[in-house]
């Protein structure tokens, strides 16, 4: 069995934010090996997240992030139980990130995909259902492959199933669960609103010849 040093335990701490303790148990469990070592504490904090889901989390923080020229803001609630957790520096980060990811994801419009409305689902499969590639296919086929499709499309749509931009091998919602474990509570993103500068203003072009024409035959 690999040592584990004071330096190993060090690093994996450096490079996942988890406890001293819990950093030693994985190297341990992972024979010294770091990438294993990582991907245990990942799981470990998936699990235990998952187990304080039922839990109440009525605390939490609203954030806000401004992309880069103004043009796009975002302002999103995450939830957690406690305000001592909601004040952390690990919790703030989660919101700023969360925030960030929202920013980046124009496409985006729900948390989750429990929360995309069955009006929308039957929208999207009436387009699936009608493109050309599936034409003379027998209905329980063209059945399967749309729901597959659909199944994709959905999580297109939804935040906790985009890649992280940060670090595209976790998702939004394992990098959430992953805040969970570490913090012991457990953590919501409840709703968020983007804005984009301009977005849903009708913007008249002028047609700077033809007034100029105009103006030439009145005078």
């Amino acid at each position: 069995m690999a040592e584990i040093t004071a330096k190993l335990v060090k690093d994996l701490r450096d490079k996942t934010g988890a406890g001293m303790m819990d950093c030693k148990k994985a190297l341990a469990e992972s024979d010294g090996d770091m990438t294993k070592a990582m991907e245990w504490l990942r799981q470990k904090g998936i699990a235990t997240a998952e187990k304080k889901a039922g839990r109440t989390a009525a605390e939490g923080s609203i954030g806000s992030y401004i992309h880069t020229g103004a043009r796009v803001g975002v302002l999103v609630e995450v939830n957690c139980e406690t305000d001592f957790v909601a004040r952390g520096d690990l919790f703030q980060e989660l919101v700023r990130n969360v925030a960030m990811q929202i920013a980046a994801c124009p496409g985006v419009d729900y948390v989750s995909t429990d929360e995309i409305p069955q009006a929308v689902v039957e929208r999207e499969k009436a387009i699936e259902m009608g493109r050309d590639d599936l034409a003379g296919k027998k209905e329980a086929m063209k059945e399967k492959i749309v729901e597959g499709r659909i199944a994709k499309r959905l999580k297109e749509l939804a935040l906790l199933e985009q890649p992280f931009i940060r670090d595209n091998s976790l998702t939004v919602g394992e990098m959430v669960k992953q805040a969970a474990g570490k913090t012991g509570e457990n953590i919501q993103v409840r709703r968020f609103t983007r804005f984009t500068l301009g977005e849903g203003i009708t913007v008249e072009k002028a047609d700077f010849a033809a007034e100029v024409a105009a103006m030439t035959q009145s005078a």
